[in-house]
């Protein structure tokens, strides 16, 4: 399993989510509290967006609280909507194209959780992905398919539709293959001027989502665990829900893979 956090905001640096927090993202990449992996240390990724319309993206291998370059960005780039991950393998092998935040064009997408018996149905996952799409299939990771599946339903024109497409996709390709758990999803992603995120599970486990307004940055924090283990406001994302932030504010959705 992996853990995540992500901000949609007024520009702040990165290191008021990634580093500084009690248990910010570093923190958690070391001892995680809400998921089975205490240790996340299978790589990193952070995107961020900023004048341009597609992401910065800087990814690695390395535990992220070894990587100095990790801190360093994050101490001199602000960012009023970014994404953050650091990865816990689940199987597929331990490189830079398998590190989140995926990204496509104006996407970006990173994922916790697992699609059950992917390995089996590698192949045919891989060809649920559009002509259009496929060049930016990198890894070999189910998450990342599941990104490129869900821009290939039309992500752009419905970011809640198109995600449970995708997700309802792979989850019967899963079941078919009678491996558990088909499906367990915690994830969020951006188009650079919305952040999204899902939480969902085939079965009772479904991998923590929290978000909170803060006042003092004048943003949206989206995470897998909350960044501060002594303060209050925090909201769970419920199994079978989906966010979305965005200038107007945060709103809820049913979210129903099909």
């Amino acid at each position: 399993m992996c853990r995540w956090a992500a901000y949609i905001g007024a520009p702040i640096f990165l290191e008021d989510i990634i580093t500084l927090p009690q248990h910010s993202l570093i923190a958690q990449s070391k001892e995680a509290t809400e998921c089975k992996t205490t240790t996340n240390g299978d790589g990193f990724g952070i995107s961020w967006y900023g004048s341009r319309e597609e992401p910065g993206l800087y990814r690695d291998v390395f535990p992220a609280w070894s990587d100095l370059n990790l801190k360093a960005i994050a101490h001199q780039v602000q960012s009023g909507l970014f994404l953050s991950h650091v990865r816990a393998s689940t199987g597929s092998c331990i490189t830079r194209n398998n590190c989140h935040p995926f990204a496509a064009k104006n996407w970006t997408f990173m994922h916790n959780g697992q699609v059950g018996g992917f390995e089996h149905f590698r192949k045919a996952a891989d060809m649920a992905i559009s002509d259009e799409h496929y060049t930016f299939r990198k890894g070999s990771t189910d998450s990342e398919v599941l990104f490129l599946v869900a821009l290939g339903f039309g992500l752009d024109r419905d970011f809640k539709t198109a995600m449970e497409q995708a997700v309802g996709k792979l989850e019967t390709m899963s079941r078919e293959t009678g491996v558990t758990p088909h499906m367990r999803l915690s994830a969020a992603y951006s188009d650079g001027h919305s952040l999204y995120a899902a939480r969902y599970s085939s079965d009772h486990i479904a991998p923590s989502v929290y978000y909170r307004y803060s006042e003092t940055r004048n943003g949206w924090a989206v995470v897998s665990e909350p960044l501060e283990t002594d303060e209050n406001g925090w909201t769970e994302l419920k199994p079978g829900k989906l966010l979305k932030i965005d200038s107007s504010g945060a709103a809820e959705f049913d979210f129903t893979p099909s």
